[in-house]
């Protein structure tokens, strides 16, 4: 069980690097690699949802911690 949460909690945080590097900033971040931020629609839709994404993320990571410091 201790494994299966470790694996998800590495998981968890590089899937937190990866959206959060993927939010536009001054530039275009890494979504503009390849006119990738276009793919996704407006940026304001590409940034809502990624907001939701890096959220989701973020909170299960949390999560995971908290449960494995308690184990």
């Amino acid at each position: 069980m201790k494994i299966f949460l470790l694996i998800l909690q590495i998981i968890s945080a590089i899937a937190v690097v990866i959206t959060v590097l993927l939010h536009t900033a001054k530039g275009e971040g890494l979504g503009g690699i390849g006119g990738a931020a276009k793919l996704f629609g407006t940026p304001k839709g590409m940034e809502a949802g990624l907001d939701k994404i890096t959220t989701g993320c973020a909170v299960a990571f949390v999560v995971i911690s908290l449960i494995l410091s308690i184990i």
